[in-house]
């Protein structure tokens, strides 16, 4: 009886741990424990860290380095930016007519190099 009461038990709570996995969707539907997030470009749930590009914190504070990531609509005239300091939400940057510039509020996003680019911030470079 003792058998069958430990086993239920144990049934029951790997049951209800069970449900809870994963149970921290968004409104979107992303699982944030599994690293998805909600992309406004792409209209689907998308991980930061898969993205082709990515930028690297210029000047870190403390000893760690965060990481933003950018996604561009099909006719680039959006970038979507995902960086740490923003509370989760992205940053949608648009681009004003064929410049290759895209701008909001204190925020924009410039082609560095061959195929790279900087964030910058009230024109200081926070990301490249």
């Amino acid at each position: 009886m003792k058998k069958t009461i430990l086993l239920s038990a144990i049934f029951l709570g790997s049951f209800t741990f069970a449900q809870t996995v994963g149970g921290d969707r968004d409104a979107h539907g992303c699982i944030g424990s599994a690293g998805y997030t909600y992309s406004q470009i792409k209209k689907d749930c998308v991980r930061v860290f898969e993205q082709k590009i990515k930028l690297t914190e210029v000047a870190p504070k403390g000893s760690s380095t965060s990481m933003a990531a950018v996604i561009f609509s099909k006719d680039m005239k959006k970038a979507e930016v995902f960086v740490p300091d923003t509370d989760g939400e992205s940053l949608i940057l648009s681009r004003q007519g064929k410049g290759k510039v895209w701008k909001k509020d204190d925020y924009a996003l410039v082609p560095f190099k061959k195929n790279g680019y900087q964030l910058k911030k009230d024109n200081v470079v926070i990301y490249q």
